[in-house]
């Protein structure tokens, strides 16, 4: 069954708050690991009385902890209508399941609802078998809980002096292909020491933008790299370099909506087009080169008075 705006929250609406603690936050650490499944050879009238005996509107159908496809409510009903609701599960079930993978930032999932629309997605281990399952109540839930904790922190905060920038600050991060399970790490430490030294909300949001998108293109595309940070009195630059195979269009490259994902990427929700164009959008000044050897993009944010806000101007070669 689809549902519309199951997720009341958009990444760039939201309180700079909520958007640290959907990119801090892994699927694994919101999603339900108690699943209610069912296997290919029940009835469809079986996966009925289990949804509404535990008040659900979808179940997964599993071979051990395989999962081969997934029940709506709606293939219930369809069922009913059509008289075959007895019928086995591996006649009717749907095969081809969209999933989440437990090691993705929790910012995958809502993209996911904003994309498809669905009210549950069943989550994959490292294995590749069904570790979980999460709907929108478990993200919104999740969050509330980590808020109130947020709040409390923050209260035992209060009072503090405010630390004052002192010289110039460098940090540098690694990333690695693939890696999902460390991916928005470095973003996350960054925001994190932004909001040490006091950097106002709006700059610190901006920041962790542009830190994230050029971290996920590492993760995406790359063989791997590094993010750094350089903070003064009058700027902060994100700084992404890695190692090959290099952007073919750099122009291109900067269009929303242009992508090079591989199928298996955007099954995973990624490759949406939007990394680059994301980070130029939100920088006051943004480089870009690419070769075959890898690429190198930085993206300056003014601290100074009398600078643009996100103007987003910038050279690629």
């Amino acid at each position: 069954m689809k549902r519309q705006n199951v997720i009341p929250l958009s990444t760039d609406e939201a309180p700079p708050i909520i958007v640290e603690l959907v990119y801090q936050m892994k699927i694994k650490d919101v999603m339900t690991t108690e699943v209610v499944t069912a296997a290919k050879h029940d009835t469809l009238r079986s996966v009925q009385q289990l949804m509404r005996a535990r008040s659900i509107s979808g179940v997964p159908i599993v071979e051990g902890r395989r999962l081969v496809g997934i029940v709506s409510v709606d293939d219930v009903l369809t069922a009913l209508d059509n008289g075959y609701i007895d019928d086995e599960i591996q006649d009717h079930m749907s095969r081809n399941v969209i999933v989440l993978e437990e090691d993705m930032p929790l910012s995958f999932a809502i993209q996911y609802y904003e994309k498809y629309s669905y009210g549950r997605f069943p989550v994959l281990g490292r294995n590749r078998m069904l570790s979980g399952i999460i709907t929108s109540r478990d993200i919104i839930v999740a969050l509330l809980i980590r808020l109130d904790r947020e709040f409390e922190k923050l209260e035992r905060q209060l009072g503090k002096r405010p630390l004052e920038l002192h010289g110039t600050l460098r940090q540098q991060f690694a990333t690695r292909r693939y890696d999902f399970e460390h991916a928005g790490r470095a973003s996350t430490e960054i925001k994190k020491i932004l909001k040490e030294r006091s950097v106002d909300t709006k700059t610190v949001r901006r920041a962790t933008v542009a830190a994230y998108e050029l971290e996920m293109n590492q993760v995406l595309h790359s063989l791997g790299g590094t993010i750094s940070l350089q903070l003064s009195a009058a700027a902060i630059t994100i700084q992404a370099d890695d190692i090959g195979p290099g952007i073919n269009d750099v122009d291109d490259a900067l269009q929303e909506g242009y992508s090079t994902a591989t199928e298996w990427i955007r099954s995973l929700g990624f490759g949406a087009g939007m990394g680059l164009p994301n980070a130029r959008r939100v920088a006051d000044e943004f480089r870009i080169h690419s070769s075959s050897q890898g690429t190198h993009a930085m993206a300056t944010i003014y601290l100074q008075e009398g600078h643009g806000e996100g103007i987003g101007t910038g050279s690629a070669s």
